[in-house]
């Protein structure tokens, strides 16, 4: 298995910025494609980014222009990079990893535990 371990997360002020970082370890495993996920209290979780192993980004609609994400491929490690927060980015964050073994085309979804986030002054 693959797990996952994020990092970064905490109390900011409105306007303020966090770096989040999430580590993927194991044996014999290639990742394909990493995000950020969150979910705030009563609500669903949604897709706040993701990246490619080539590089290609995704982003919601929402966060466009405040958030980055990136990958250090030999690091297996993504980072999102949250700029201008709000209160309502206040929301438990997981990193999400689509991983396969070498020579199968089987896709494994991983989670992290969770990264709490909280926009407050």
């Amino acid at each position: 298995q693959v797990q996952l371990v994020e990092s970064g997360g905490g109390l900011v002020q409105p306007g303020g910025s966090l770096r989040l970082s999430c580590t993927a370890s194991g044996s014999a495993f290639r990742i394909n494609r990493m995000g950020w996920y969150r979910q705030a209290p009563g609500k669903q979780r949604e897709l706040v980014a993701a990246i490619a192993s080539s590089g290609d980004t995704f982003y919601a609609d929402s966060d466009k222009g405040r958030i980055t994400i990136s990958r250090d491929n030999a690091k297996n490690t993504v980072y999102l990079q949250m700029n201008s927060l709000k209160p309502e980015d206040t929301a438990v964050y997981y990193c999400n990893a689509h991983w396969s073994r070498p020579g199968s085309t089987t896709i494994v979804v991983s989670w992290g535990q969770g990264t709490q986030v909280t926009v407050s002054s």
